[in-house]
């Protein structure tokens, strides 16, 4: 194997233009094997296979300076710079993270994994060199639909006002995670079909200098342009086209499924069972039912429709009433916002960490505006995902902007009578977490009027000890509830908040005649919740308060039992406390 003597960037600059190439095959077996066990970014590494050996083979890591944009395309770039073992030994396989990391390599400047930020960053790093006086590349690659993101083009026009060595690399394979959306992947499009010739060109439009390589996947040809533009002495924008998911005929012909894949999904077989209902299914359900009876609804998602179930067939089924502004959550936010603003129903959907990317659009154009448009936030809870996309902060982030309503159902029926609720109201911003369990479903419908904002719900009634389980964690606090009759011998209160963004006062006031201990139970960080809001209330009476979550931490792929070990959120680790406090 070529490969066994390729240990750092150093080695591959020792590599004949064959070598490299079957350098690029052997980089693409070990890819295709790691993330078919694994799980991970299978499309946009196998993508870029070709133009990082070539950066390396043109440029000096880590004197020069790679900043890779949503960094799920670094694969190639780990095995060159000394970790290819975590890519070759099964045992290895989770030793490093899926995302660019300085704890690793001192060939990664930047822990990144959200999207549209390495043009940004890398003026930065082009800034600081040249206030230094030091002379070396900076190369930001950037692409999978990254340029729709405002911080991006921020990005590009501060980069055309730097006066030095400064290279951004497009990688375009005409995909986001789905199709492309917007203006600016029509001018993409014209590049390509002209081989970068068209006078109506975005990047020349900021200033910046531009060329363009119609064939991305050729090592050879990629040397030869990285070679002209290396030490350049001003911006420029090296626009390349690259095949998505090259080497593997599934990645290359679903382009959008192999985007990012579950482990096995190389052997899987077809579903045949598709009848298994889920908190997605039925949102989903849910939207192209109310699309077809109101025209004035509408669904908005930011560029990952398929977190949320909207493959193609649904997505061309809603036609109008379905609108992908790319990766742009602060658009979609006031976007959504005037929706509702001029008499429309909007859903915006969105996964819990890239709501981050949107705090000021919530608190300004939506909120302050008390616009009633709908939030539904998936995924929020505590996991074993990387520190770049966790999702246990977005409960902090949102129930604390006034005027919010942040709901937490806790079944089918409760969530879809919260989203009927929320879409046809008038009154409220509201969010509703959507539950990140297996389905629970009572065969009940809900007729709670949930304009009645913060009335918590008491589904047992009891003594001594209250358990609120919020949202995720309702089914913990029936599984203490069971431990403390079961081992206490007495039966404790349990309630279903509902409400994530404020407490039901005269609810909490209620418990103070028979209760001694409040335990709160919250599927995010502690440090600004859901419990904290309880804490405050109690804080200058009898009742002991006890709050169970995540600390306020960066986790990066720890095991979800492991976590909950460390947080105390295990039944039998409460009861100890429980008991401790009772004592």
């Amino acid at each position: 194997m070529i490969l066994d003597k390729v240990n750092s960037p150093n080695d591959v600059k020792q590599l004949s233009i064959d070598e490299l190439n079957d350098l690029a095959q052997e980089i693409r077996e070990l890819i295709i094997k790691k993330v078919n066990t694994t799980g991970g970014h299978m499309g946009p590494n196998l993508g870029i296979v070709d133009a990082t050996i070539a950066m390396h083979y043109v440029f000096n890591s880590p004197k020069d300076k790679i900043i890779y944009d949503v960094a799920h395309q670094c694969y190639t770039h780990k095995i060159l710079t000394g970790r290819k073992d975590g890519f070759i030994n099964e045992k290895d396989y989770y030793k490093y993270t899926g995302f660019t990391a300085p704890s690793e390599s001192e060939h990664d400047l930047f822990q990144i994994g959200h999207t549209s930020t390495s043009i940004s960053l890398a003026c930065g790093v082009a800034k600081a060199r040249d206030l230094k006086g030091e002379h070396h590349n900076v190369i930001a690659l950037i692409g999978d639909g990254s340029l729709s993101g405002g911080e991006a083009l921020e990005g590009l026009d501060n980069a055309a006002t730097l006066d030095s060595n400064f290279i951004i690399i497009v990688n375009d394979n005409d995909m986001s995670i789905a199709e492309n959306h917007g203006g600016l992947y029509s001018n993409l499009k014209l590049l390509r079909e002209t081989e970068g010739q068209a006078e109506n060109n975005f990047f020349k439009a900021w200033g910046l200098d531009y060329i363009f390589l119609k064939d991305g996947n050729n090592i050879e040809k990629l040397i030869k342009t990285f070679e002209k533009i290396k030490d350049i002495n001003h911006p420029i924008v090296v626009h390349i086209v690259t095949q998505k998911g090259k080497g593997l005929k599934q990645a290359e012909d679903n382009k959008e499924a192999f985007h990012w894949i579950l482990p096995g999904a190389l052997d899987a077989q077809p579903a045949t069972n598709t009848s298994v209902e889920t908190y997605t299914s039925i949102t989903s359900d849910f939207i192209r039912n109310k699309a077809k009876q109101d025209s004035d609804f509408i669904v908005v998602n930011a560029g990952t429709p398929g977190v949320f179930g909207f493959n193609s067939t649904i997505r061309a089924e809603l036609g109008k009433q379905y609108t992908d502004v790319g990766i742009a959550e602060e658009h979609a936010i006031a976007y959504c916002s005037a929706l509702a603003k001029s008499g429309a129903k909007p859903v915006f959907t969105v996964m819990s960490s890239f709501v981050q990317r949107t705090y000021d659009q919530m608190l300004q154009d939506w909120c302050l505006n008390k616009s009633p448009m709908t939030m539904l936030v998936y995924w929020g809870g505590i996991s074993g995902a990387d520190a770049t996309h966790l999702c246990t902060f977005d409960m902090s982030l949102i129930s604390n902007i006034p005027n919010m309503v942040y709901l937490a159902p806790t079944t089918k029926e409760e969530h879809l009578a919260m989203l009927n609720w929320a879409v046809e109201q008038k009154e409220y911003p509201v969010a509703i977490r959507v539950p990140n369990v297996n389905l629970i479903s009572t065969g009940i419908e809900d007729k709670t009027d949930y304009s009645k904002i913060n009335k918590f719900k008491v589904t047992q009634k009891g003594i001594k000890v209250a358990l609120i389980g919020l949202g995720n964690f309702f089914g913990l606090a029936q599984e203490v509830a069971k431990k403390i009759s079961e081992t206490l011998n007495f039966e404790p209160t349990i309630i279903n908040p509902r409400y994530i963004s404020g407490i039901d006062k005269e609810l909490l006031e209620s418990l103070k005649g028979d209760h001694s201990l409040v335990i709160t139970l919250e599927d995010g960080i502690l440090s600004g919740g859901f419990g904290e809001k309880i804490s405050r209330f109690y804080g200058n009476s009898g009742i002991k308060v006890l709050n169970y979550g995540a600390d306020k931490e960066f986790t990066d792929i720890v095991p979800v039992k492991e976590l909950y070990s460390r947080y105390r959120l295990t039944p039998t680790q409460i009861l100890e406390d429980i008991k401790n406090l009772l004592a």
